[in-house]
Parts: C-alpha cells; sequence; structure tokens
C-alpha cells in the first residue's frame, strides 16, 4: 500500500513557499483562550490537504458542536482529505468527548491521537517509532486499526549502566554526522563507551525516513505526517 507523506506547515510557510509540496498539512488551529471555538482556521488550502487540531491551549469549556460545524465548513469549502486531533495532553475528558463527536460528525476521515482514540472507529494517530524498537512492535497494540503515524526526524540517547537504561530526547542539531545503520530499527546510531557507561546516539536521516514509510506504508499505515521544516533543506535542494 502506498503511504501518503504530508508536511506540516504554518501559515508562514505556506504564504512564503509559493511551490507547495504535492502533500501539505495545516499546523495548525487551536482551541480559542478567547471564546468556546476554534481558532487559526485556514481560508484556503489546496486540494486534498489535513487541517491539524491541536490542544496546546488545553480545551476548557470549548462547544463541539460550533468546533465541529467549523470543522464540516472548512472540509467542505476546501475539499480536505481529512481533519488530525493531534491531541497530546493526557486525562482531559472534554477531549475525549471531542474528539468521539468530530469522529463520528465530520465529513472526511478524522485521525485522532491514541491519548483518545480507544473505542473510536476511526484512524490512530501514533507517535514517532521510538528509536529502540521497531517499526512492527510500535504498530502491534493497534493492529486492525487505520494508522496515521507521526514521522518526525526526532533523535534521542541511551545511556546505559550498571543501573539500567536512562533515555532522553535530543536535538537533531546534535546529531553524529555518522554513524551505523540498524536495518531492523531503520535507525543510524552511534556508541561511545566509556569507563562506567556507555552512551548510544540514535537518530534518522532523511534517507532513514524514506525506508521507513515504505516499510509502514507495506505493513498498512495509510499516511505519515512529517513537518515542512524538518524537510526543507531536501526539498529545496
Amino acid at each position: 500500500m502506498a503511504i501518503r507523506h504530508y508536511l506540516a506547515m504554518t501559515p508562514g510557510e505556506i504564504r512564503a513557499n509559493p511551490h507547495l509540496p504535492s502533500q501539505i498539512a495545516w499546523m495548525a488551529c487551536h482551541f480559542s483562550p478567547y471564546s468556546l471555538r476554534a481558532s487559526n482556521l485556514p481560508r484556503s488550502l489546496p486540494a486534498g490537504a489535513v487541517v491539524i487540531l491541536d490542544d496546546v491551549t488545553p480545551i476548557c469549556g470549548h462547544d463541539p458542536g460550533y468546533i465541529s460545524e467549523q470543522l464540516s465548513s472548512c472540509v467542505r469549502k476546501l475539499g480536505c482529505s481529512g481533519v488530525l486531533l493531534d491531541f497530546q495532553r493526557a486525562g482531559y475528558p472534554e477531549a475525549a468527548a471531542l474528539a468521539k463527536a468530530l469522529a463520528a460528525a465530520l465529513p472526511c476521515p478524522v485521525g485522532v491521537s491514541s491519548l483518545y482514540a480507544e473505542g473510536l472507529d476511526c484512524p490512530v494517530f501514533l507517535p514517532p517509532v521510538p528509536h529502540h524498537i521497531s517499526l512492527g512492535e510500535h504498530l502491534r497494540p493497534w493492529q486492525g486499526r487505520e494508522v496515521w503515524l507521526d514521522t518526525a526526524l526526532d533523535a534521542q540517547t541511551i545511556c546505559l549502566t550498571e543501573a539500567g537504561a536512562a533515555f532522553a530526547p535530543m536535538g537533531r542539531d546534535r546529531c553524529p554526522e555518522d554513524g551505523f545503520f540498524a536495518e531492523d530499527l531503520l535507525c543510524h546510531y552511534r556508541a561511545e563507551p566509556e569507563q562506567e557507561r556507555a552512551v548510544f546516539t540514535l537518530w534518522r536521516t532523511e534517507e532513514d525516513l524514506q525506508k521507513l514509510l515504505a516499510q509502514a506504508g507495506a505493513l498498512g499505515v495509510t499516511r505519515g505526517f512529517s513537518l515542512f521544516q524538518e524537510l526543507r533543506r531536501e526539498l529545496l535542494e
């Protein structure tokens, strides 16, 4: 199965790039801090784009009916191919209720983050594949569900000591220039043994990401989402 790969772009990035990628996602609509509506909805988009609604501003008394009307109108007017509910704040009953309502009401596929997708009849949006586990293992808990995958080019370190393993995220600007490719994990790595510990650095290159997307499509993932700002250099070359 061919996976559809969307690049998430801010309004500023869309305005600054007259030649847009073939598949983009509008990043991002928010819960308005001043009303019960969603804010920052797009006025124009290429046909087939995805609209992302996030919870950077926490949901608090926002009206599911009104937000459903806003998004439905936007999707129909602009010809969007889907809506992604990128809710990353756990434990909000209002977010769960809104996800359920939108998944049932919107006239397009609705991807819901794994925090709130349990029990819903909609695609589930999974976080990036951790570098230390395989793609298949990452997908296994959601077998039988359509999966949309966050394909961010993140990086991490693993520090091994007698006490165990400590995992930590790492900025991509600190990634080594070269390393070894791990075929089963679809990432690069380097190891730095020290006297009382060993530090592993794991990261994905653009080439690793393409391999990950190909394998994800073969495993049934239907959509991947990356940040335009992470892939901009490759796109402009």
